[in-house]
């Protein structure tokens, strides 16, 4: 499969670096105990978060906002590299994982065709790794709808559950 993920210089990018362990960020960022503790920005919760973590397999997670609004995503692994790289496709979606037009939410979501997300893992020793996160869609079109911004809340949550104890099973 082309790697087409890292040509378009026009596509969202957000990059953080933490102060954890690569396998620690790798591990928060693809079990659902750790994931339903960050998705979504500040103020929304996670009441489901199912992952079947390899390649073909699918991810469902729901956000709850603060006034009880339920936003559903979907989408399926397309390519896995341990510790280092997960493309995906991600997209709105019904409760049973059924693609949806963003509309439906409400959400003004222009993604590009044909074209997966990344989040790319780099070890940069002394304990810490960067995370970065390339989405299907242009900065613009992120910046405008409001994304760009959930994303960078979404990664101050993550790097708060970074921190906290191991979730219970």
């Amino acid at each position: 499969m082309a790697d087409k993920t890292m040509n378009d210089a026009e596509r969202m990018m957000v990059t953080r670096i933490f102060d954890a362990p690569r396998p620690l960020v790798w591990k928060a960022w693809t079990d659902p105990n750790y994931v339903a503790r960050w998705w979504g920005p500040v103020g929304f919760t996670s009441p489901v978060c199912t992952i079947d973590f390899r390649v073909g397999g699918k991810f469902l997670v729901c956000m709850k906002s603060p006034d009880g609004q339920l936003f559903w995503n979907g989408g399926e692994y397309k390519e896995i590299v341990l510790h280092e790289k997960i493309l995906y496709s991600m997209y709105f979606s019904d409760p049973e994982g059924n693609k949806v037009e963003p509309a439906q939410y409400g959400i003004d979501h222009e993604a590009i065709d044909d074209v997966y997300d990344a989040a790319l893992f780099e070890d940069l020793g002394n304990g810490q790794t960067k995370l970065t996160l390339i989405g299907n869609e242009t900065m613009e079109s992120a910046r405008e709808s409001g994304q760009l911004e959930g994303w960078q809340q979404i990664l101050g949550k993550f790097e708060a559950v970074l921190q906290a104890p191991e979730p219970s099973k």
